[in-house]
Protein backbone atom coordinates (compact mmCIF):
# COMPACT_ATOMS: atom_id res chain seq x y z
CA UNK A 1 0.00 0.00 0.00
CA UNK A 2 1.26 3.51 -0.85
CA UNK A 3 2.63 5.10 2.33
CA UNK A 4 1.04 8.36 1.30
CA UNK A 5 -2.43 6.87 0.84
CA UNK A 6 -4.81 8.16 3.54
CA UNK A 7 -6.45 5.84 6.02
CA UNK A 8 -10.22 6.05 6.34
CA UNK A 9 -9.76 7.90 9.64
CA UNK A 10 -7.50 10.46 7.98
CA UNK A 11 -9.70 11.28 5.01
CA UNK A 12 -10.70 14.92 4.75
CA UNK A 13 -14.46 15.18 5.21
CA UNK A 14 -16.13 18.41 6.31
CA UNK A 15 -19.01 18.85 8.74
CA UNK A 16 -21.53 18.58 5.91
CA UNK A 17 -20.21 15.25 4.63
CA UNK A 18 -18.37 16.69 1.63
CA UNK A 19 -15.14 14.95 0.68
CA UNK A 20 -12.30 17.48 0.42
CA UNK A 21 -9.79 16.38 -2.21
CA UNK A 22 -8.62 19.67 -3.79
CA UNK A 23 -6.11 22.11 -2.25
CA UNK A 24 -5.62 25.57 -3.66
CA UNK A 25 -2.23 26.72 -2.42
CA UNK A 26 -1.45 30.44 -2.63
CA UNK A 27 2.31 30.90 -2.95
CA UNK A 28 2.27 34.72 -2.86
CA UNK A 29 -0.12 37.62 -2.39
CA UNK A 30 1.89 39.70 -4.88
CA UNK A 31 1.08 40.21 -8.54
CA UNK A 32 2.65 42.02 -11.47
CA UNK A 33 -0.79 43.20 -12.66
CA UNK A 34 -3.45 45.27 -10.89
CA UNK A 35 -6.71 44.02 -12.39
CA UNK A 36 -9.49 46.44 -11.46
CA UNK A 37 -11.99 43.81 -10.31
CA UNK A 38 -9.37 42.05 -8.18
CA UNK A 39 -7.03 44.64 -6.64
CA UNK A 40 -6.80 48.23 -5.57
CA UNK A 41 -4.31 50.27 -7.58
CA UNK A 42 -2.11 50.79 -4.52
CA UNK A 43 -1.79 47.50 -2.65
CA UNK A 44 -0.04 46.76 0.64
CA UNK A 45 1.53 43.31 0.52
CA UNK A 46 2.62 41.02 3.33
CA UNK A 47 6.13 41.32 4.79
CA UNK A 48 8.48 38.39 4.21
CA UNK A 49 8.27 37.34 7.88
CA UNK A 50 4.52 36.77 7.56
CA UNK A 51 4.66 34.37 4.62
CA UNK A 52 5.47 30.69 4.49
CA UNK A 53 8.82 29.66 3.12
CA UNK A 54 8.98 27.36 0.12
CA UNK A 55 10.05 24.55 2.46
CA UNK A 56 7.06 25.19 4.75
CA UNK A 57 4.63 25.21 1.83
CA UNK A 58 6.01 21.96 0.53
CA UNK A 59 5.83 20.31 3.95
CA UNK A 60 2.22 21.36 4.44
CA UNK A 61 1.25 20.28 0.93
CA UNK A 62 2.81 16.88 1.54
CA UNK A 63 0.85 16.56 4.76
CA UNK A 64 -2.39 17.43 2.97
CA UNK A 65 -1.68 14.76 0.34
CA UNK A 66 -1.04 12.24 3.13
CA UNK A 67 -4.47 13.21 4.49
CA UNK A 68 -6.28 12.68 1.18
CA UNK A 69 -5.78 15.69 -1.09
CA UNK A 70 -5.62 14.46 -4.70
CA UNK A 71 -5.27 17.70 -6.63
CA UNK A 72 -3.21 20.81 -5.88
CA UNK A 73 -3.46 24.10 -7.74
CA UNK A 74 -0.76 26.74 -7.21
CA UNK A 75 -2.25 30.22 -7.14
CA UNK A 76 -1.49 33.74 -5.94
CA UNK A 77 -1.47 36.64 -6.50
CA UNK A 78 0.65 35.61 -9.43
CA UNK A 79 2.47 32.41 -8.53
CA UNK A 80 5.24 32.85 -11.08
CA UNK A 81 6.55 35.99 -9.33
CA UNK A 82 7.40 33.91 -6.22
CA UNK A 83 11.12 33.25 -5.85
CA UNK A 84 11.64 29.51 -5.55
CA UNK A 85 8.48 28.57 -7.45
CA UNK A 86 10.53 26.11 -9.52
CA UNK A 87 11.75 24.33 -6.39
CA UNK A 88 8.22 24.09 -5.02
CA UNK A 89 6.74 22.87 -8.31
CA UNK A 90 9.38 20.17 -8.65
CA UNK A 91 8.91 18.96 -5.08
CA UNK A 92 5.14 18.80 -5.35
CA UNK A 93 5.30 17.28 -8.81
CA UNK A 94 7.33 14.41 -7.36
CA UNK A 95 4.14 13.35 -5.51
CA UNK A 96 2.18 12.78 -8.72
CA UNK A 97 1.33 9.08 -8.75
CA UNK A 98 2.35 8.87 -5.10
CA UNK A 99 -0.95 10.05 -3.61
CA UNK A 100 -1.33 13.14 -5.79
CA UNK A 101 -3.27 12.85 -9.03
CA UNK A 102 -2.60 16.29 -10.46
CA UNK A 103 -0.59 19.48 -9.96
CA UNK A 104 -1.82 22.57 -11.81
CA UNK A 105 -1.36 26.33 -11.75
CA UNK A 106 -3.27 29.52 -12.50
CA UNK A 107 -1.27 32.40 -13.98
CA UNK A 108 -1.83 35.75 -15.67
CA UNK A 109 0.66 34.72 -18.36
CA UNK A 110 3.07 37.61 -17.93
CA UNK A 111 5.95 35.27 -16.97
CA UNK A 112 4.67 32.11 -18.57
CA UNK A 113 7.02 32.11 -21.56
CA UNK A 114 9.97 31.94 -19.17
CA UNK A 115 8.53 29.28 -16.87
CA UNK A 116 6.49 27.00 -19.16
CA UNK A 117 9.26 24.41 -19.71
CA UNK A 118 9.82 24.18 -15.94
CA UNK A 119 6.12 23.64 -15.27
CA UNK A 120 6.01 20.80 -17.77
CA UNK A 121 9.18 19.28 -16.30
CA UNK A 122 7.55 19.38 -12.84
CA UNK A 123 4.77 17.12 -14.10
CA UNK A 124 2.05 19.63 -14.86
CA UNK A 125 -0.11 18.68 -17.80
CA UNK A 126 -2.53 21.60 -17.83
CA UNK A 127 -2.65 25.17 -16.56
CA UNK A 128 -5.16 28.02 -16.43
CA UNK A 129 -4.35 31.45 -17.85
CA UNK A 130 -6.40 34.47 -16.80
CA UNK A 131 -7.19 36.50 -19.93
CA UNK A 132 -10.23 38.77 -20.00
CA UNK A 133 -9.83 40.36 -23.42
CA UNK A 134 -7.72 40.21 -26.57
CA UNK A 135 -8.02 43.93 -27.20
CA UNK A 136 -4.72 45.63 -26.24
CA UNK A 137 -6.34 48.84 -24.99
CA UNK A 138 -9.02 47.01 -23.02
CA UNK A 139 -6.39 44.67 -21.56
CA UNK A 140 -4.31 47.62 -20.41
CA UNK A 141 -7.41 49.24 -18.90
CA UNK A 142 -8.49 46.11 -17.00
CA UNK A 143 -5.00 45.24 -15.74
CA UNK A 144 -3.77 48.86 -15.43
CA UNK A 145 -0.26 47.84 -16.51
CA UNK A 146 -0.42 44.72 -18.69
CA UNK A 147 0.46 43.94 -22.30
CA UNK A 148 -1.82 41.34 -23.90
CA UNK A 149 0.90 40.37 -26.38
CA UNK A 150 3.04 39.10 -23.47
CA UNK A 151 0.19 36.90 -22.24
CA UNK A 152 -0.39 35.51 -25.73
CA UNK A 153 3.31 34.76 -26.10
CA UNK A 154 3.16 32.89 -22.80
CA UNK A 155 0.19 30.83 -23.97
CA UNK A 156 2.09 29.85 -27.12
CA UNK A 157 5.12 28.86 -25.04
CA UNK A 158 2.92 26.73 -22.78
CA UNK A 159 1.41 24.91 -25.73
CA UNK A 160 4.91 24.38 -27.19
CA UNK A 161 5.99 22.87 -23.86
CA UNK A 162 3.16 20.34 -24.10
CA UNK A 163 0.82 21.96 -21.57
CA UNK A 164 -2.93 22.02 -22.10
CA UNK A 165 -4.22 25.56 -21.57
CA UNK A 166 -7.57 26.74 -20.34
CA UNK A 167 -8.35 30.44 -20.57
CA UNK A 168 -10.19 31.96 -17.60
CA UNK A 169 -12.22 35.02 -18.62
CA UNK A 170 -14.01 37.11 -15.99
CA UNK A 171 -17.31 38.46 -17.32
CA UNK A 172 -17.34 42.24 -16.94
CA UNK A 173 -20.48 44.05 -18.01
CA UNK A 174 -19.75 47.11 -20.11
CA UNK A 175 -16.09 46.15 -20.41
CA UNK A 176 -15.55 42.87 -22.26
CA UNK A 177 -19.03 41.74 -23.34
CA UNK A 178 -18.00 42.18 -26.98
CA UNK A 179 -14.98 39.92 -26.51
CA UNK A 180 -16.64 36.54 -25.94
CA UNK A 181 -16.90 35.49 -29.58
CA UNK A 182 -13.38 36.69 -30.49
CA UNK A 183 -12.04 34.88 -27.41
CA UNK A 184 -13.80 31.67 -28.40
CA UNK A 185 -12.25 31.87 -31.87
CA UNK A 186 -8.83 32.61 -30.39
CA UNK A 187 -9.09 29.59 -28.10
CA UNK A 188 -9.97 27.41 -31.06
CA UNK A 189 -6.93 28.71 -32.97
CA UNK A 190 -4.45 27.92 -30.16
CA UNK A 191 -6.05 24.69 -28.95
CA UNK A 192 -7.25 26.05 -25.61
CA UNK A 193 -10.53 25.66 -23.75
CA UNK A 194 -12.41 28.61 -22.24
CA UNK A 195 -14.03 29.11 -18.85
CA UNK A 196 -16.15 32.15 -18.01
CA UNK A 197 -16.34 33.40 -14.42
CA UNK A 198 -18.72 35.80 -12.73
CA UNK A 199 -16.97 38.59 -10.83
CA UNK A 200 -16.96 38.07 -7.06
CA UNK A 201 -17.24 40.64 -4.21
CA UNK A 202 -13.83 40.16 -2.58
CA UNK A 203 -11.83 43.10 -1.22
CA UNK A 204 -12.23 46.86 -1.48
CA UNK A 205 -11.59 48.26 -4.95
CA UNK A 206 -11.93 51.74 -6.43
CA UNK A 207 -15.00 50.91 -8.53
CA UNK A 208 -18.48 49.72 -7.61
CA UNK A 209 -18.63 46.07 -8.69
CA UNK A 210 -22.34 46.33 -9.39
CA UNK A 211 -21.45 48.57 -12.35
CA UNK A 212 -19.76 45.62 -14.05
CA UNK A 213 -21.42 42.52 -12.65
CA UNK A 214 -23.23 40.50 -15.29
CA UNK A 215 -24.66 36.98 -14.79
CA UNK A 216 -23.22 34.48 -17.20
CA UNK A 217 -26.58 33.63 -18.75
CA UNK A 218 -26.65 37.24 -19.98
CA UNK A 219 -22.96 37.32 -20.91
CA UNK A 220 -23.26 34.28 -23.19
CA UNK A 221 -26.51 35.43 -24.82
CA UNK A 222 -24.68 36.66 -27.98
CA UNK A 223 -23.06 33.24 -28.32
CA UNK A 224 -26.37 31.41 -27.89
CA UNK A 225 -27.87 33.65 -30.57
CA UNK A 226 -25.33 32.32 -33.07
CA UNK A 227 -24.56 28.77 -31.96
CA UNK A 228 -26.10 26.01 -29.89
CA UNK A 229 -24.32 24.90 -26.74
CA UNK A 230 -24.79 21.47 -25.14
CA UNK A 231 -23.97 20.26 -21.61
CA UNK A 232 -21.17 17.68 -21.49
CA UNK A 233 -20.24 15.28 -18.71
CA UNK A 234 -16.80 16.56 -17.79
CA UNK A 235 -15.13 17.04 -14.41
CA UNK A 236 -11.82 18.74 -13.65
CA UNK A 237 -12.04 19.00 -9.87
CA UNK A 238 -13.38 22.56 -9.80
CA UNK A 239 -16.79 24.25 -9.80
CA UNK A 240 -17.26 24.74 -13.56
CA UNK A 241 -20.11 23.24 -15.56
CA UNK A 242 -18.99 22.34 -19.08
CA UNK A 243 -20.58 22.72 -22.50
CA UNK A 244 -19.81 21.84 -26.10
CA UNK A 245 -20.18 24.67 -28.60
CA UNK A 246 -21.64 24.08 -32.05
CA UNK A 247 -18.97 24.24 -34.79
CA UNK A 248 -16.16 24.76 -32.29
CA UNK A 249 -13.55 22.43 -30.75
CA UNK A 250 -13.56 24.55 -27.58
CA UNK A 251 -15.09 23.20 -24.37
CA UNK A 252 -16.83 26.08 -22.60
CA UNK A 253 -16.91 26.18 -18.80
CA UNK A 254 -19.20 28.35 -16.69
CA UNK A 255 -18.43 29.29 -13.07
CA UNK A 256 -21.43 31.00 -11.50
CA UNK A 257 -20.87 31.78 -7.80
CA UNK A 258 -23.68 34.34 -7.74
CA UNK A 259 -26.30 33.39 -10.31
CA UNK A 260 -26.19 29.59 -9.73
CA UNK A 261 -24.60 28.64 -6.42
CA UNK A 262 -22.43 25.50 -6.53
CA UNK A 263 -21.45 25.20 -2.85
CA UNK A 264 -23.27 21.89 -2.32
CA UNK A 265 -20.53 20.11 -4.27
CA UNK A 266 -17.56 22.05 -2.86
CA UNK A 267 -14.48 19.83 -2.59
CA UNK A 268 -11.91 22.58 -1.96
CA UNK A 269 -9.88 24.03 0.83
CA UNK A 270 -7.55 27.02 0.54
CA UNK A 271 -4.16 27.53 2.16
CA UNK A 272 -2.88 31.10 1.99
CA UNK A 273 0.71 32.26 1.76
CA UNK A 274 0.41 33.21 5.45
CA UNK A 275 -0.36 29.60 6.34
CA UNK A 276 -4.04 30.18 7.01
CA UNK A 277 -6.72 27.72 6.00
CA UNK A 278 -9.78 29.54 4.69
CA UNK A 279 -12.65 27.11 4.73
CA UNK A 280 -14.61 29.21 2.21
CA UNK A 281 -13.58 31.89 -0.28
CA UNK A 282 -16.55 34.00 0.77
CA UNK A 283 -16.15 33.74 4.55
CA UNK A 284 -13.62 35.24 6.98
CA UNK A 285 -13.31 32.23 9.29
CA UNK A 286 -9.85 30.71 9.14
CA UNK A 287 -7.38 28.55 11.03
CA UNK A 288 -3.69 29.51 11.39
CA UNK A 289 -1.31 26.64 10.61
CA UNK A 290 1.85 28.75 10.45
CA UNK A 291 2.33 29.13 14.20
CA UNK A 292 1.70 25.44 14.87
CA UNK A 293 4.04 24.44 12.04
CA UNK A 294 6.86 26.66 13.27
CA UNK A 295 6.41 25.72 16.92
CA UNK A 296 5.70 22.01 16.61
CA UNK A 297 6.54 20.87 13.10
CA UNK A 298 4.26 19.44 10.45
CA UNK A 299 2.82 16.85 12.82
CA UNK A 300 1.31 19.63 14.91
CA UNK A 301 -1.13 20.75 12.21
CA UNK A 302 -3.42 17.70 11.97
CA UNK A 303 -5.75 18.75 14.76
CA UNK A 304 -6.05 22.23 13.24
CA UNK A 305 -6.87 20.76 9.84
CA UNK A 306 -9.64 18.72 11.44
CA UNK A 307 -10.98 21.82 13.22
CA UNK A 308 -10.98 23.74 9.93
CA UNK A 309 -12.96 21.00 8.20
CA UNK A 310 -15.49 20.84 11.01
CA UNK A 311 -16.05 24.58 10.64
CA UNK A 312 -16.33 24.68 6.85
CA UNK A 313 -19.62 26.48 6.11
CA UNK A 314 -22.36 25.05 3.95
CA UNK A 315 -22.22 27.99 1.50
CA UNK A 316 -20.82 31.44 0.85
CA UNK A 317 -22.87 34.61 1.19
CA UNK A 318 -22.00 36.44 -2.02
CA UNK A 319 -24.19 39.23 -3.30
CA UNK A 320 -23.52 42.30 -5.41
CA UNK A 321 -25.75 45.31 -4.99
CA UNK A 322 -25.28 49.01 -5.56
CA UNK A 323 -22.79 50.43 -3.01
CA UNK A 324 -22.73 47.12 -1.13
CA UNK A 325 -19.68 46.14 0.86
CA UNK A 326 -17.59 43.18 -0.37
CA UNK A 327 -18.37 39.80 1.15
CA UNK A 328 -14.95 39.86 2.80
CA UNK A 329 -12.41 42.64 3.21
CA UNK A 330 -9.43 40.61 1.92
CA UNK A 331 -8.65 40.66 -1.78
CA UNK A 332 -8.69 37.53 -3.92
CA UNK A 333 -4.89 37.73 -4.08
CA UNK A 334 -4.70 37.30 -0.31
CA UNK A 335 -6.63 34.02 -0.40
CA UNK A 336 -5.68 32.46 -3.69
CA UNK A 337 -8.01 32.23 -6.67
Amino acid sequence: MDARAPSIANKLTDGHGRQISYLRLSVTDRCDLRCRYCMAEDMTFLPKSAVLSIEEMAALAERFVARGIRRIRLTGGEPLVRRGIDTLAMRLGAMIGQGLDELTLTTNGMRLAEHAPMLAAAGMRRINVSLDTLDPAAFRHITRVGDVAVAMKGISAARDAGLDVKINMVALGGTNEDQLLPMLDYCASVGADLTLIETMPLGEIAEDRSDHYIPLHAFIAPLRAERAIYPVDRRTGGPARYFAVEDSPVTLGLITPLSENFCATCNRIRLTVEGRIYMCLGQDDHIDLRTALRDGGVGAVDGLIDRALAGKPRAHDFHIERESKPAVARHMSATGG
